[in-house]
């Protein structure tokens, strides 16, 4: 009789931490450097550096790293725990507490919204990417047809430059001193502000007026959608190839413009402004619930893409570890990103002789207008521009295609037929024309509002909620004694004490604060001098609850559709753990996992299969020689730690 070297007789059930039909990560490199991705996103970029400014500067650092320790890494731990011990995306590892899969659904949700507009942000920036190909970046005069009279650059054509310069020095003090007043308080309009509003987006006067789809935009949005395909077209089997360059390569451009802003003049003030702690604001309950936000939306917690990369991992790794290392990796970056953002944002203050906190600025306003006209400042502003708006595409791309994994998975996952698996490219493709279609709006000279409004509203309390549901389904509903030991059974050992203490009191107590400070704290959406009318408002509410409204409505389908005569029984039953939860393979599923007499899941092969996965076996064993990667191949019965 033929032994194979996984230890099993061909056509036999074939032992293996490997979910063949599902897949999984080529190796654990893969899956850290995909997470990795998925966290540090733009919001890194221009979201954290300008929070952390806003809010008391290094003091901000403080209440940013509370919420980091006990909310952010237990949160993250938590998530990656759940999808890998079920192998299940976001709506299959509900089958916990059948009861929550709402809260899968609502994860789905907030996922489809912002993979909308953070397409639209990336297709942006290769519109910047492309039109910086030139040696005169189109931003760095006034002279274009599209420039109004107010417009006042801070690069002048060099004859103009010195005739001034001349003019000024020959100029008494007190006279020079009252021409700077009248210049700094006069409203000024720079060249990169009108070439964005007024010849990139065209913007209109009112979130109600389309206007025209703007098409080289909406060309943009197609190259986009495109790129993503193309990267997740064989799933996480070609994305774990992807990412080792989308992942790796903004670091590389964020040190090079970090060397470069830190030896202009002027970024050491500019880096003061951004550490410089102001104390006194650490009582401030906006802070706190900055600071959570942005842990919250920075790490990608609540929005089911942790859960299913993690899904891909085999059953033994140590996602323990991968937490720490992510959580830290993605909040070092946001501060990294700091000293390059407003090293450059120094710079450009000293050079107009203005303070820092008037050049400062966050979102598609620092990205698009603020850092591209300091660029214009410097030698060879082009190169500097392709580099810039490079890394904003590979940040960008790095949380898309968990975005667009998220949803692709949880859809195969749910129907789960064999044809769904093997045609799973079909189900990409059309997620992504789905994708595409509903960007167009944001293509428009109206877009820009709309954009604003989904990324204020779409994934902003709802993730908090989301979260909080999450912890006390696992932690009261399941029972925590019982999680405690499906993490000990996968990982080997129980999750240490603090992460027990956070995942029971601590996250939920915080997150439920943060909730109640958002409420308060709340104002208006409003975009430079535009305030949003009522009515959009109203809307960006909807958005916002229309992904928290699938948990109770789910609930109560699921409470009806269960069994028992009274509605005690009914809940009771509709909150019990499906037979299906657990483990996907039967070899993991031993205690109260065990189904003595049932194959379950195990996959039975017949021979020539076998032989065809040895040949696969051999190949990738060279292939991770080469790699030098720790990551287990299939006739190592040890799992990966």
């Amino acid at each position: 009789m033929e032994i194979s070297k996984n230890g099993a007789v061909p056509g036999e059930p074939v032992k293996t931490d490997k979910i063949s039909r599902r897949g999984n990560w080529g190796n654990q490199i893969e899956f850290i450097l995909t997470s990795v991705g998925y966290a540090v996103g733009l919001g890194n970029v221009w979201r954290f550096p300008y929070l952390c400014y806003r809010n008391g500067g290094g003091a901000f650092m403080f209440p940013y790293f509370i919420m980091l320790v006990f909310c952010g890494i237990p949160l993250f731990f938590l998530e990656l725990s759940f999808g890998q011990f079920a192998s299940q995306g976001c709506l299959g590892v509900w089958r916990i507490s059948p009861m929550f899969k709402g809260v899968g659904y609502g994860m789905m949700v907030v996922s489809t919204y912002i993979g909308i507009y953070y397409n639209v942000v990336i297709c942006i920036a290769f519109y910047y990417f492309f039109s910086s190909m030139t040696n005169l970046l189109p931003w760095t005069y006034c002279n274009n047809p599209w420039n109004t009279p107010t417009c006042n650059g801070v690069v002048t054509p060099r004859g103009i430059n010195n005739t001034l310069a001349n003019v000024t020095r020959s100029l008494v003090t007190g006279a020079a001193e009252v021409a700077v007043e009248v210049v700094n308080k006069t409203k000024r309009t720079s060249p990169s502000e009108e070439y964005w509003k007024h010849y990139v987006l065209q913007i209109s006067d009112d979130i109600g007026n389309f206007g025209e789809v703007r098409l080289p935009i909406l060309g943009c949005l197609a190259v986009s959608w495109v790129v993503v395909f193309l990267c997740l077209i064989r799933g996480v089997k070609s994305s774990g190839k992807v990412v080792y360059f989308t992942a790796t390569f903004p670091y590389v451009v964020l040190t090079i413009l970090f060397i470069r802003g830190i030896t202009l003049e002027g970024a050491v003030t500019g880096i003061k402004y951004y550490l410089t702690p102001q104390w006194h604001k650490i009582l401030d309950a906006k802070v706190w619930g900055d600071a959570a936000s942005q842990i919250f939306y920075s790490l990608g917690c609540a929005w089911g893409g942790l859960i299913t990369m993690a899904s891909y991992n085999k059953f033994h790794n140590n996602c323990y570890r991968d937490s720490i290392i992510i959580s830290i990796t993605n909040c070092a970056t946001s501060v990294y990103a700091g000293f390059v953002i407003f090293s450059i944002l120094g710079f450009m203050a000293h050079h107009l002789n203005v303070d820092v906190s008037e050049v400062a600025d966050h979102g598609p306003g620092l990205a698009f207008v603020a850092y591209p006209e300091a660029l214009t400042l410097l030698p060879i502003s082009p190169l500097w521009s392709l580099l810039f708006f490079f890394m904003l595409i590979l940040l960008g791309l790095g949380t898309q295609f968990c975005l667009l994994e998220t949803l692709v998975t949880a859809i195969v996952d749910e129907i789960g037929t064999d044809w769904i698996v093997r045609n799973k490219t079909v189900v990409t493709g059309g997620v992504a024309i789905v994708g595409f279609l509903l960007g167009v709006p944001l293509t428009t000279q109206a877009g820009i509002y709309w954009l604003l409004l989904m990324d204020n509203y779409a994934a902003s309390f709802s993730l908090v909620i989301i979260s909080c549901i999450m912890c006390i389904c696992i932690m009261y509903v399941y029972g925590h004694k019982k999680y405690f030991k499906d993490v000990e059974m996968m990982l080997g050992f129980p999750p240490p004490i603090f992460f027990r203490v956070c995942w029971r009191f601590v996250s939920p107590i915080i997150i439920s604060f943060i909730l109640i400070f958002t409420v308060i704290q709340y104002k208006p959406i409003t975009y430079n001098d535009y305030v949003y009318p009522g009515w959009s408002l109203a809307i960006g509410f909807l958005m916002a609850m229309s992904s928290v409204i699938c948990i109770p409505i789910y609930a109560l389908y699921k409470i009806a559709k269960s069994e028992g005569t009274t509605f005690l029984e009914r809940l009771k039953n509709s909150c019990k753990p499906d037979v299906k939860w657990g483990p996907a393979l039967n070899e993991h599923r031993i205690g109260l996992y065990a189904t003595p007499g049932s194959e379950g899941e195990v996959e039975v092969r017949p021979l020539k299969e076998e032989l065809k996965e040895k040949e696969d076996e051999k190949r990738d064993e060279i292939s991770l020689t080469i790699q030098g990667s720790n990551g287990s191949t299939a006739h190592n019965t040890t799992p990966s730690a």
